[in-house]
């Protein structure tokens, strides 16, 4: 089981007492490297290519990303009410080593046949094709779907997304592409206010939307009906996770009364699928998340899954 991630992603700083902020990633590192039961190879991300983000962002959009980013202090780059997509002066290598993981992870996923997970800070799910959105400015997920079926010619891919908020990012840059099928359990309503049911793509988006204060059992149900039945029938080749893990129970920022446990049983289910139609081929990315300890214990068990 190898690990991306880099140093360089624990030096955004989005302000005090912001939700997104270094500890989550230093949290789950550190819970990875206490555990006696995980054999896992560490290594360091890369800086993505700027061929390799555009092969979902427009160079202009990222240029002005980059050229935006403050010499010193804070800006916000959206408007209210979520002026809390912030850069600082280390952004650029963090959103650039957050993507590059993702590129990396693929190539070893294809030339060594190893599950990857990318630990790595700006999440980016929230990122459409030319607006930063919800702490994310790069969508990693994207651009690694983008990279592993341009240079491994895979025409089938399928992205599940079990942050407790819609990737509506993932959602807008695939909506119209048949050969990416995106699937998404998040709680509803709750930003970012996409993701009904009624949003189907061409047929390749299944979003699940889930009430404030459902279970793991409850939650499972749903996962099996409303994901992993239409996935089965996709058949993908390869499955990208977008890992968050802020439907747990003590999580700050939403509804979801899932415990760490089930993070297993999620992850089992998907390695599952991949077992059966994708030569068991996954690579998940570190997306939200917000409670330090119960981040700590769902990587765990999240991690233990995809080393089955």
């Amino acid at each position: 089981m190898i690990i991306y991630t880099h140093n360089d992603c624990l030096k955004k700083f989005n302000g005090l007492n912001h939700p997104e902020r270094k500890e989550r990633l230093i949290s789950i590192i550190k819970a990875l490297k206490s555990s006696t039961e995980l054999k896992i190879d560490f290594k360091e991300a890369p800086i993505a290519k700027m061929s390799e983000i555009t092969l979902v962002h427009p160079k202009d959009y990222i240029d002005r990303i980059f050229n935006n980013i403050p010499k010193k202090g804070l800006l916000g780059v959206e408007e209210e009410p979520y002026a809390d997509t912030m850069l600082c002066p280390d952004s650029k290598n963090a959103i650039l080593r957050s993507c590059g993981a993702g590129i990396a992870a693929v190539d070893d996923l294809m030339n060594k046949n190893e599950r990857v997970f990318c630990a790595i800070r700006p999440p980016g799910h929230h990122a459409e094709t030319a607006r930063a959105n919800g702490f994310c400015f790069v969508n990693n997920v994207a651009v690694a779907t983008k990279y592993l079926q341009k240079k491994y010619n895979i025409n089938k891919v399928a992205i599940v997304d079990f942050d407790v908020h819609h990737g509506n990012g993932t959602q807008e840059i695939f909506y119209n592409d048949n050969s990416v099928a995106y699937a998404s359990t998040h709680e509803f309503p709750l930003f970012p206010g996409s993701g009904t049911e009624e949003e189907t793509g061409v047929g390749n988006i299944f979003n699940a939307t889930l009430k404030a204060g459902i279970k793991g059992a409850e939650f499972l149900e749903i996962f099996e009906s409303k994901i992993l039945k239409p996935l089965d029938k996709f058949k993908p080749e390869v499955i990208l996770i977008s890992a968050g893990f802020d439907a747990h129970i003590n999580d700050p920022l939403a509804n979801i009364n899932l415990e760490s446990s089930d993070y297993f049983k999620i992850t089992q289910k998907i390695v599952d699928l991949a077992n059966i139609h994708s030569k068991g081929r996954v690579i998940s990315f570190f997306e939200g998340g917000y409670d330090l300890q119960a981040i700590s214990e769902s990587i765990k068990e999240h991690i233990k899954a995809l080393k089955n």
